[in-house]
């Protein structure tokens, strides 16, 4: 029997205001620890219970071989089952057998039970002989690296004998001589490829630069992809400075992050191509619960933005495994309705929840970037600290009368958001401050002309009494209909966020707004507006911008943009600004339906 986890209060209050010392942070590894064991107990009842799921590999002494690791050494076999291969891994192939994934033949998923059984003798130097699974000429090892054997590459599975002794490890492949490596401290060769790993400091834990175990995505398995020099290089700079931005201020604080924490980092490649490929320009990352302290990232292009990212994708880690320990929010309402300022389309709330979590962590990166001396890091920051600070305390607001919180939930909110709320009180340079409401704004209007309309009566009402010249109708709550493209960048939100106002790339309206020419920006929206079709929605959303800032009473237009769009699908473009004038004249600007955020 395992005993029950219970989180004393100060280090689960540390956590949930978005910070987290280095005990807090234990406790919550203790608990992945529990979770891991519970899991591996399941996946060995299933085999019990059914050994043909093995397949060709068949029964096995792989308990036993665990065993003896861990006897000789507990601590490394720890290490070993708590890695983010063996997290993945052992997820992954519960998921298949529960019917909800898919992936290469179940028996080489199950039976990489065996690899992580061989590579725990590697690490106590135990013998052991059983058969693995092989993919092609390739053997993984979790957390150590990939034995590349005699013969002719391909996708097709098979099974290799391995035997281990004193931390030697030999295996037969049926194309060749047996391949014998030293896993823990051999270099990179013809015959093995170890898992690369990023240094944090000076006595400190490396990170692991992982392009080689299949189980490396966020679910499905995939092929290596390994880096090349000039990448791994890239990568290896890129980290290193990012490591330095982080140690300029504590790691415990929201917004702090110990790079010793982070376990692993897979470079992200598409699954059909190399590893490497280029960046998007808003970046890309991700994470899973299954794998804490790990994260699947894009590499960007300065360190800055690598240190912002290492911060984000920890502070899902941490809610991940806080959400293994507690229920934050009661049933399963997964309905996507809620506005989320960081995403293109609407979100349930259990990942707004998440969302939250996350960028309170990047707003406290940010608000410790805005106090560095560096002239150019300090103004980037600022703005991002405005931005997201008041990005943030909206999505609290939302989870705080929404979400039906349990009362580990609502302290979590409560703490979050007091954590958030003293924020407040930073001072922040005003014009700099004025561009990043502008830009919130501008995302918000946007993001709602996208994924919400009007009811068919709200819009009939809207244009039969513009036609007959009464008052317009009251508002009813919007239909939550995502837009069919999906995703969309927020170029107008990034030239926002330039030093000087209109600088940089995007379409001239965009530029004339930002830089306060609104007379050339609405002209330059009309004419995008007048092209024959349905309106563009970020045009649409800019020429609603520039109408509220030449008409500052009708700014209340902006609460309910849809509104303004289903009145001006039935009016000619000549007769736009008539018609937002007499709309603002009656709508009060009621808030947000409650489905909206």
């Amino acid at each position: 029997m395992y005993a029950p986890i219970r989180m004393p209060g100060p280090l689960f209050d540390e956590i949930a205001a978005g910070g987290g010392s280095p005990e807090a942070v234990a406790f919550l590894v203790r608990g992945e620890r529990t979770r891991r064991l519970l899991l591996l107990r399941e996946l060995l009842d299933r085999l019990d219970a059914d050994p043909g799921i093995l397949g060709p590999l068949g029964a096995q002494p792989v308990w036993p071989a665990l065993e003896a690791a861990a006897a000789r050494a507990p601590r490394q076999v720890d290490g070993l089952l708590l890695s983010p291969q063996v997290g993945s891994w052992l997820a992954h192939t519960l998921r298949r057998l529960h019917g909800t994934a898919s992936g290469p033949p179940l028996w080489a998923d199950a039976g990489q039970l065996a690899a992580v059984a061989a590579a725990a003798a590697v690490h106590a130097g135990t013998e052991a002989r059983l058969l693995l699974p092989a993919r092609g000429g390739a053997v993984s090892l979790p957390a150590l690296g990939m034995v590349r054997l005699p013969g002719p590459d391909g996708d097709t599975f098979h099974t290799v004998r391995a035997g281990v002794r004193g931390g030697r490890l030999t295996v037969e492949g049926p194309h060749g001589p047996a391949v014998a490596v030293r896993p823990l401290d051999e270099p990179e060769s013809d015959h093995w490829l170890p898992v690369r790993r990023l240094e944090t400091g000076p006595g400190l834990r490396t990170v692991q630069l992982d392009d080689l175990d299949p189980y490396r995505d966020l679910d499905e398995p995939i092929a290596p992809g390994r880096l090349g020099p000039d990448e791994l290089r890239a990568w290896q700079r890129l980290f290193g400075d990012a490591v330095a931005i982080l140690g300029r201020s504590g790691g415990s604080a929201p917004g702090g992050l110990r790079p010793e924490d982070v376990s692993r980092i897979v470079p992200w490649q598409d699954k059909d191509g190399p590893a490497g490929l280029p960046v998007p320009s808003s970046g890309l990352s991700a994470s899973t619960g299954d794998a804490f302290a790990s994260m699947v990232i894009a590499r960007p292009h300065d360190p800055l933005s690598l240190a912002e990212t290492l911060v984000h994708e920890f502070q899902h880690s941490k809610l991940g495994a806080l959400l293994h320990l507690f229920v934050l929010i009661e049933g399963e309402d997964r309905a996507e309705l809620h506005y989320a300022p960081w995403r293109a389309d609407p979100r349930h709330l259990p990942g707004l929840l998440h969302g939250a979590y996350a960028f309170v962590g990047v707003t406290g990166f940010w608000r410790a970037r805005a106090r560095e001396a560096d002239a150019e890091t300090r103004e980037r920051a600022e703005f991002l600290f405005a931005l997201r600070r008041a990005q943030t305390r909206m999505v609290l607001r939302t989870l705080a009368t929404r979400a039906r919180l349990t009362v580990a939930g609502r302290r979590l909110v409560t703490r979050l958001s007091g954590t958030v709320d003293g924020w407040l009180r930073d001072p922040v340079d005003p014009a700099t401050r004025a561009r990043a409401g502008a830009a919130a704004v501008s995302h918000r209007v946007e993001w709602r002309l996208r994924n919400l309309r009007c009811g068919d009566g709200e819009r009939d009402r809207l244009a039969e009494a513009w036609r007959s010249g009464t008052a317009p109708p009251r508002g009813g709550a919007p239909l939550v209909v995502p837009g069919p493209s999906g995703y969309w960048h927020d170029d107008r939100g990034a030239l926002y966020m330039a030093r000087t106002p209109g600088a940089g790339t995007g379409p001239s309206a965009d530029a004339s707004l930002v830089a306060g020419d609104l007379a050339a920006a609405r002209t330059a929206y009309t004419a995008l507006l007048r092209v024959p079709g349905p309106p563009d929605r970020h045009a649409l959303a800019g020429w609603m911008l520039t109408h509220a800032a030449l008409c500052p009473p009708d700014r209340r237009l902006l609460a309910r943009p849809e509104r303004l769009a289903a009145l001006l699908e039935t009016v000619p473009p000549a007769r736009w600004t008539e018609a937002a004038r007499w709309l603002a004249g009656a709508d009060a600007g009621p808030a947000s339906a409650p489905e909206s955020g």
